[in-house]
């Protein structure tokens, strides 16, 4: 697709599925389609029911494609459920005191795969995040080198193969080819974090429908992922139930009404709550916005706090800094950040995607910043060395040798 200069990214959310196509611009991305449309049949980022999810993917695509008049055939496709999960793989290899080849590389990074053993699992990714020599870490470019023992340390991540194949169907019946996938943390960074945080370390909390999505970079890569399945939609739920509300209705009141912190004014402010089943007009009740807020608060503290939980048992959490990004719909939130601040003890800012040209204003926030993510991973090639298909024998040389360009610009 980044041949033709015609790149598109599909996000299957929980709430939402989004199609952007953008074409390549000399060293920039424009988007010139855009589509979205409430999603179905998906629950905690899970396919319930695939008709369901076909019909909204086929209504997405087809809305970016009238927009751009270009019809598209391949997309990168974000992986939100699955139950992705990272960990890092660290091999050697004997280089006989000679200077680093490009076949040293493929034999080291041969090996890494080969150290994998995922079971029932599959691999989503599996990124060189650093090579060592003799021991040495933090090397980013080792061919030349001369020493005895070349190692690398990969970060994988992988999902469970069930979700993961039931999303590759789906797509596939919208006559669309998956030219890769993506989980929606990582996708979420590439669009959002500037070149100063993934170096100095931060962590990415992409606050989604039905997950919260993490993943900490450091050193210009992402180092950990990880996900909790609470997300905006289970607040909603909360006030749906709290209140007797239909969830539209408490969709509506969390957007128009919802905060995450409670202010001086809210026991005065009255809020008007329709009730579930009722078809009289005047079946409504007046509630306080600071009940609102009370059922809100506790819901969003259990989300960080398991964010939190979750970073100090990654080991990582030194190397992630003092600084969060959030991004995600349920991140637009009023409130939300300063609770983060509060919960997770760490300077706060709310994410959205940076440098893609063409972005509508109501496309351009939180919510559709793994959409954007996507169409950096196509525009930038970014170099992997496990894809969702295996590699054959002659693209190795090729993948290496955008392995050794990538390190060059990114490191």
């Amino acid at each position: 697709m980044a041949r033709s200069g015609l790149i598109a990214g599909l996000d299957v959310g929980t709430t939402k599925v989004s199609c952007f196509v953008a074409r390549l611009d000399g060293q920039s991305v424009r988007v010139v389609g855009i589509g979205h449309q409430v999603a179905r049949g998906l629950r905690a980022g899970a396919i319930v029911d695939m008709d369901a999810v076909e019909e909204s993917i086929r209504a997405a695509v087809d809305a970016a494609e009238r927009m751009a008049g270009e019809t598209v055939r391949d997309a990168f496709v974000n992986l939100s459920g699955g139950f992705p999960a990272s960990h890092t793989v660290g091999v050697e290899v004997s280089i006989a005191g000679h200077a680093v080849e490009d076949t040293d590389l493929r034999r080291v990074l041969d090996h890494a795969r080969a150290r994998q053993e995922p079971g029932e699992r599959e691999v989503v990714h599996a990124i060189p995040v650093g090579f060592t020599i003799d021991g040495s870490n933090g090397i980013r470019e080792p061919r030349g080198m001369y020493g005895e023992r070349l190692g690398v340390n990969m970060h994988v991540v992988t999902a469970a193969s069930g979700p993961m194949r039931n999303l590759s169907v789906c797509v596939e019946r919208c006559h669309l080819n998956i030219a890769g996938l993506v989980v929606s943390q990582y996708a979420s960074g590439l669009a959002c974090l500037v070149e100063d945080e993934t170096d100095l370390g931060v962590t990415l909390v992409d606050m989604g429908g039905g997950t919260t999505k993490i993943a900490v970079f450091y050193d210009g890569a992402m180092i950990h992922s990880d996900a909790v399945p609470i997300g905006g939609g289970h607040v909603t739920n909360d006030i749906a139930r709290g209140l007797s509300a239909p969830l539209s209705h408490a969709e509506r009141l969390k957007t128009l009404y919802g905060s995450a912190l409670p202010t001086p004014s809210d026991e005065g402010e009255m809020i008007t709550v329709p009730q579930v089943g009722e078809t009289d007009e005047e079946a409504v009740s007046h509630v306080p916005r600071s009940i609102l807020v009370g059922i809100i608060k506790p819901r969003l503290e259990e989300t960080f706090e398991l964010v939190r939980d979750r970073l100090s048992s990654s080991g990582v959490e030194k190397l992630a800094g003092r600084r969060v990004v959030l991004t995600g719909g349920a991140s637009q939130l009023q409130g939300v950040r300063d609770l983060a601040a509060r919960v997770l003890d760490k300077q706060v800012r709310i994410g959205r995607p940076i440098r893609l040209q063409g972005l509508a204003e109501s496309t351009a926030g939180p919510a559709f910043a793994s959409c954007a993510g996507l169409l950096f991973y196509a525009a930038r090639d970014w170099t992997e060395v496990i894809d969702t298909e295996p590699e054959t024998e002659t693209d190795i040389p090729g993948r290496l040798a955008r392995i050794g360009k990538w390190l060059r610009e990114n490191f």
